[in-house]
């Protein structure tokens, strides 16, 4: 796979130098999770064997190459895989709008952001384990099932369609993305399905050689909840998706520290309101987990915005959420624009939140809807107004105006028809000469 990776960029330049070959990119989703990207890697590995060798495949992680280090359990096991970053190729190196003869995969997510939607007729299949969001069409394969970890429908295609290409490399990234999101297979965290189960079997029994279960899990969770030395900024960036509606842009963040440390950060409020405005966010909501005794998850949910309106509208709809309830019990908060809560369903993660929040945001965009169909609606009515009382208006004009010199019927026309005479000066010293002369004639 190493080689396969360090190709990936030469065919990258190759397919912009000449556009008329076909280029296929696998794409992960934009909190690029290590589900997200070990999806990507181990998809597109997959493909770059299977399918026609005119088209170039390359995996592609849909976050800038800057914001890697943040996750710092990506790195934990690209590492301990033997993959180096350098062969990976991040969204803020490519622009996938301007390249042509371009089909793309999405993996760990169905839809594409608002962003990207002028690309959606590129997408060709999706292969996610959240709820499935997009129109289908005859155009995308689609393949969704609410596994908990997308990766385990990647491991599954590929031990039915290639198994020659598992080896020790992609056997541990797959195994560490399954192992991660299914919170290393305990039910109680409420992840985990029977065929999450059994492809981490199938890879534990081919490779005995992978690292013992609870001890990669431990050491990814470590490396993930190490949010030493990040700003609120990084730590907000470290996971995160964001969901766009109506109006609103909203960040769903997962933070690796109980609510009551987060809250203490200094300057935390300032700090949320520079993070929307650069990031160009209504609300952010930030959901923190954490674990008691390193066992029992604990879950709590942070929202904020500078909006009232918008805050109290999202955490209404959290609130009200039934599939599934959430529990949330409010906590004090510090800060004016951030209400917190303590969520007591520890089993609904942020995959199960997002749900909530993008019905929240169809029916805010319905009712926009509405309400600008309404406003056409008094436009309208007004304009027709307008034109009826102008009509009305002239009419009366016609009617009240004053009729014109009747005409003379011995004569054509009217004397003053053309006006009043003109008279000058000239004009009545003459006529005054003339009766006077007129009176000397006739005499006393």
């Amino acid at each position: 796979m190493e080689t396969y990776l360090k190709g990936c960029r030469d065919a990258l330049k190759g397919h912009m130098r000449n556009s008329f070959g076909q280029l296929h990119v696998v794409l992960g989703n934009e909190a690029c999770d290590i589900d997200s990207m070990v999806s990507a890697l181990t998809f597109a590995y997959f493909l770059s064997k299977t399918v026609d060798s005119g088209k170039a495949v390359v995996p592609m992680l849909n976050i800038p190459r800057a914001e890697l280090p943040l996750r710092s359990d990506n790195t934990f096991l690209l590492r301990e895989s033997g993959l180096s970053q350098d062969y990976l190729l991040f969204r803020d190196e490519v622009d996938l709008h301007s390249l042509k003869n371009l089909t793309i995969t999405l993996v760990d997510h169905n839809v594409l952001p608002v962003a990207d939607r002028t690309l959606e007729n590129a997408v060709v299949e999706v292969i996610d384990h959240h709820r499935l969001d997009r129109t289908l069409s005859t155009s995308c394969q689609v393949t969704t099932e609410t596994v908990g970890s997308c990766a385990t429908l990647i491991t599954e295609r590929i031990v039915q369609k290639a198994p020659d290409l598992l080896d020790q490399q992609v056997a541990q990234l797959l195994y560490g993305a399954i192992i991660t999101d299914c919170v290393n297979m305990a039910p109680e965290a409420g992840k985990v399905t029977p065929k999450d189960s059994q492809y981490v079997i199938l890879l534990e029994s081919r490779f005995p050689k992978l690292p013992p279960r609870s001890i990669l899990f431990q050491s990814l969770q470590n490396a993930m909840f190490d949010v030493s030395g990040l700003t609120t900024e990084q730590m907000l960036l470290k996971d995160m998706k964001t969901v766009s509606g109506g109006d609103l842009r909203l960040a769903v963040s997962v933070i690796y520290i109980t609510l009551e440390t987060f809250l203490q950060r200094e300057y935390l409020q300032q700090e949320f309101c520079e993070f929307c405005h650069k990031h160009n966010y209504n609300v952010v909501v930030a959901m923190t987990i954490s674990f008691i005794d390193n066992k029992e998850p604990f879950r709590q949910i942070a929202v904020y915005s500078s909006s009232t309106r918008n805050r109290d509208e999202v955490i209404k709809a959290l609130e009200k959420a039934r599939s599934p309830h959430l529990n949330l019990t409010p906590m004090s908060s510090p800060y004016t624009d951030l209400k917190a809560y303590v969520q007591g369903n520890v089993l609904a993660s942020r995959k199960k939140v997002l749900p909530i929040i993008s019905d929240f945001l169809k029916d805010l965009e319905r009712k926009m809807e509405q309400l600008e169909d309404l406003e056409l609606e008094d436009e309208c009515s007004q304009e027709q107004g307008d034109s009826q009382q102008y009509c009305e208006d002239t009419v009366m004009e016609e009617d009240s105006g004053v009729p014109p010199t009747p005409m003379n019927s011995l004569v054509e026309g009217c004397p003053l028809d053309n006006g009043l005479p003109r008279i000058n000066t000239d004009m009545l010293v003459e006529k005054v000469s003339k009766i006077i002369s007129e009176e000397d004639d006739d005499g006393p």
